[in-house]
């Protein structure tokens, strides 16, 4: 399985890019901190190395020993891990669900660092985000261009006008969740060209199209309104670069076609998933733009500096998105992120880590229905986003995935197809 591959394959590699970037870094950390930070560089590299090894050789899965916040429920899921009926008792890295080992990998990288102060609060990934960033600018330029201009005539739009514009910028929002370096082992995934060309080339690869339930429950909420009550709508982030920037521009989209009155951004509070998108990549990625030397770009970054002084737009992070958890145990987990969410009139999860966190990463019958296999997380009417890098896939046509396995063995994996999947909730 594809699982299998990551596993042996893909996460070793991304353990020793990690391990290559501390070893890169080791005069800056002496430079910032002394011996102390290149002290803290090598015990690093030893835990990680260590961790490599205990993967490759599909040692158990061992309980954390930090005393982070979230230790306590990541040695209680292993618990659970143990206990399960039909598990095979002990977990280990090679007998273990997917999900929760890889999610392990990423706390356990996390733990190198955070337990090795002075250099706590580097993030091992960050290079590589900034990199995907600036080999991503023509894509960027073009997309920040197009929305500007956009924004000049964006009140006088009827409302079958709104609705194009709409489509157009989920789909370059779902498009842009291509662009994921945990995906490629950390190797360049930017986006080169612009991503407004090629959209109507790529409508038949969106096997779930769920966009007018969108656009219908937006708009209606809009007709509804009163003065007292805001229309919310939340994006689960995925990937920095590309990515971030395609939810931005949608996002602002949203605000200024009164789609919408607010955006809660939710990101992840540790490096995470190689690309994931985190406050300090949120708040980096909006400054480059604003200091940028092109005049749409610039503006987009000053604009949503200034949502955000607004309270306009919100950037959330929770210790919950970094555990091994299906969303469906959000509600007994993190009530709190739960009630949070149930503010919101639509919830727009990126990518396919939420993809699979939302289905309970399993193997469904692709026509299974993904109201269903949402396992009761309803907490608002939500849609996905999500390009397919892993083997789950739910709520398709009868025959629809049948009919793609028989030409393409690889459709689940390659990133070439994607879903704007919605589920109205209750």
């Amino acid at each position: 399985s594809f699982a299998y591959f990551t596993i042996k394959d893909r996460l070793p590699q991304i353990l020793t890019r990690v391990i290559d970037t501390l070893h890169r870094h080791k005069n800056e950390f002496f430079e910032e901190h002394g011996e102390k930070g290149v002290e803290a560089e090598k015990r690093a590299i030893s835990f990680l190395s260590k961790l490599r090894n205990e993967l490759q050789t599909d040692k158990p899965v061992t309980p954390l020993e930090d005393e982070l916040p979230d230790a306590v429920l990541w040695n209680q899921y292993l618990d659970y891990q143990r206990n399960l009926p039909n598990g095979s008792g002990e977990p280990s890295w090679f007998q273990s669900p997917w999900l929760y080992v890889e999610c392990y990998m990423y706390r356990r990288i996390h733990a190198a660092l955070a337990q090795n102060p002075p250099i706590d609060n580097f993030d091992v990934f960050k290079e590589g985000k900034a990199q995907s960033f600036f080999e991503s600018q023509e894509a960027i330029i073009a997309l920040c261009t197009y929305f500007q201009e956009l924004l000049k005539n964006i009140k006088d739009l009827d409302e079958k006008q709104l609705q194009e514009e709409l489509f157009k910028l989920l789909q370059v929002s779902l498009w842009g969740n291509k662009c994921d370096l945990s995906f490629s082992a950390g190797e360049d995934s930017s986006q080169k060209s612009s991503p407004l060309q090629s959209l109507e080339n790529m409508i038949p690869y969106i096997l779930v199209n769920d966009m007018e339930k969108v656009w219908s429950l937006l708009v209606n909420a809009k007709k509804n309104r009163t003065e007292r009550s805001n229309i919310r709508v939340d994006i689960i982030l995925d990937n920095a670069g590309f990515e971030l920037v395609s939810d931005l521009v949608l996002a602002d989209f949203l605000l200024s076609s009164k789609l919408a009155d607010e955006v809660y951004f939710h990101g992840k509070s540790i490096p995470w998933y190689v690309s994931d998108t985190t406050k300090h990549d949120f708040n980096w990625t909006i400054k480059q733009l604003g200091s940028a030397n092109h005049m749409w770009m610039s503006r987009c970054g000053i604009n949503w500096e200034g949502n955000l002084k607004k309270g306009v737009w919100v950037f959330h992070d929770h210790m919950f998105w970094t555990l091994p958890h299906d969303f469906s145990s959000m509600s007994e987990v993190a009530p709190d992120l739960y009630a949070e969410l149930q503010k919101s009139n639509l919830l727009l999860f990126k990518g396919d880590l939420n993809y699979r966190k939302l289905t309970g990463d399993r193997k469904w019958e692709y026509s299974f229905s993904f109201h269903q296999a949402l396992n009761k997380f309803h907490p608002a009417p939500l849609c996905s986003l999500r390009t397919l890098k892993s083997d789950t896939q739910v709520g398709l046509k009868p025959g629809q995935g049948e009919q793609i396995q028989a030409s393409e063995s690889e459709w689940m994996v390659s990133g070439k197809y994607g879903v704007v999947q919605f589920d109205a909730g209750l």
